[in-house]
């Protein structure tokens, strides 16, 4: 039987608050190289700094940081935020990530952005929602075009990692262009 107390529910993943028993478990998540390198995280963290930072995140008012699990099996897999609200001007940043590659390539992502998007638009009551994708990772892009997104623009050079910059795309989606796409 599951024990799912999320906050938003799809047909595949389900996104919760995170708590702090969560920290071990986030922190093993997002090690590992290739995380680390899709996200352009630089700084190595420890299991303290994890603790301190979901602290943190649950009394930020500008912030909704979710966790992504699996419906079938509670297994949490990533996670996805809204970040930087701004209330006057309706508008917020999003991330997300996966944290193992074999849970990649399966449609959580997607799933779990879809959920996000549905709550920011139809909760938060934003206007706009944008994220930032790294040149390299294309699959990323690929999925964030897919479920709508639309591209704005590049800022060159923005990332220096593995001995090199990268340029960093601008994306965004209106809320007129979520209704119109999925509230039909």
């Amino acid at each position: 039987m599951s024990k799912q107390s999320g906050l938003l529910f799809g047909d595949k993943v389900y996104l919760r608050p995170l708590n702090g028993e969560d920290a071990e478990q986030y922190y093993h998540m997002f090690y590992g190289a290739e995380v680390r390198r899709l996200t352009g995280t630089q700084r190595h963290i420890n299991k303290e700094q994890i603790a301190a930072y979901i602290e943190r995140k649950a009394d930020d008012d500008s912030a909704v940081l979710l966790l992504i699990a699996l419906k079938e099996t509670d297994e949490v897999i990533g996670d996805i935020a809204i970040q930087d609200m701004d209330r006057g001007n309706r508008t917020a940043g999003l991330r997300l990530a996966i944290g193992h590659e074999q849970h990649q390539n399966k449609g959580y992502g997607r799933e779990a952005l879809i959920l996000m998007l549905d709550y920011g638009f139809g909760i938060l009551n934003l206007h706009r929602i944008e994220l930032e994708v790294y040149s390299y990772n294309s699959r990323a892009a690929h999925v964030y075009e897919s479920v709508g997104f639309v591209r704005e623009g590049v800022r060159r050079q923005t990332l220096f990692y593995d001995h090199e910059y990268h340029d960093v795309v601008i994306m965004s989606m209106l809320e007129n262009e979520y209704r119109e796409r999925y509230l039909k």
